[in-house]
């Protein structure tokens, strides 16, 4: 089954300092149909003006994963943590027992990213904070593995949660494929350009959620990136 989340129907807000798209319900307002996908639970698309940005706040049992589609963010937290990630690299925070961080926008330009967050496999573990490069060269006409729990993925950043994150940049025409295993979730999205995945087409900012596909065929109607999530099913409470 397939569930396509338009980005203009995505709740969320334009508040100024900051413009946020939800693809999963993360507010009463939210889309009801707009549900978790096993260990995926949160999917927002964000733009933070310049000089602006979340202020020191904390999180515990939950894994953060941030992928700059533009601009740059400053990340630092209570374990002494500080760090820059620029357009197309990922920063992935696992808060374990808990952290405290704050993400701000220092540069010049709007900062956009996803901010994706996938609940862990178990609660507990000492936080971390890590991040990473990916060179768009190196994923180009092909799916690479940006994050994982999988220890063979050795160039991923390690997660804690059931889930593989994964990107891909595209010239026009580039087909790539995805299998998916029995009882896996998948949410893909373009960061920029056009894409048909299965049959359904997807413009910038627009979400696919894939439930018992065992295959995803993806192919660029334009130049795009995409960004790609396998999620298992939701750890038990």
């Amino acid at each position: 089954m397939l569930q396509l989340r338009r980005r203009d129907r995505l709740s969320g807000g334009d508040f100024g300092w900051l413009k946020a798209r939800h693809h999963f319900k993360v507010t009463p307002q939210g889309d009801p149909a707009h549900g978790p996908l096993g260990a995926l639970i949160v999917w927002n698309d964000d733009e933070i003006a310049p000089g602006a940005g979340f202020d020191l706040h904390g999180h515990r049992d939950m894994e953060i994963i941030s992928y700059v589609r533009e601009g740059a963010v400053t990340h630092q937290d209570t374990i002494g943590s500080l760090g820059r990630t620029e357009a197309g690299d990922v920063q992935v925070m696992s808060a374990g027992t808990g952290i405290r961080h704050a993400e701000y926008n220092r540069g010049e330009v709007p900062l956009k990213l996803f901010q994706i967050w996938l609940l862990p496999r178990t609660g507990g573990g000492a936080p971390n904070w890590s991040s990473r490069q990916f060179p768009k060269a190196d994923r180009a006409g092909r799916l690479l593995t940006l994050a994982s729990e999988d220890p063979h993925d050795a160039d991923a950043l390690p997660i804690r949660a059931d889930a593989r994150v994964l990107g891909a940049t595209l010239m026009r025409g580039d087909t790539v494929s995805y299998d998916l295993a029995e009882g896996r979730y998948a949410y893909l999205v373009p960061a920029r350009g056009v894409v048909t995945v299965n049959g359904a087409r997807l413009e910038t900012g627009d979400g696919l959620a894939a439930i018992s596909e065992g295959r995803l065929d993806i192919r660029a109607d334009d130049e795009a990136e995409i960004v790609l999530v396998d999620a298992g099913p939701a750890p038990a409470a």
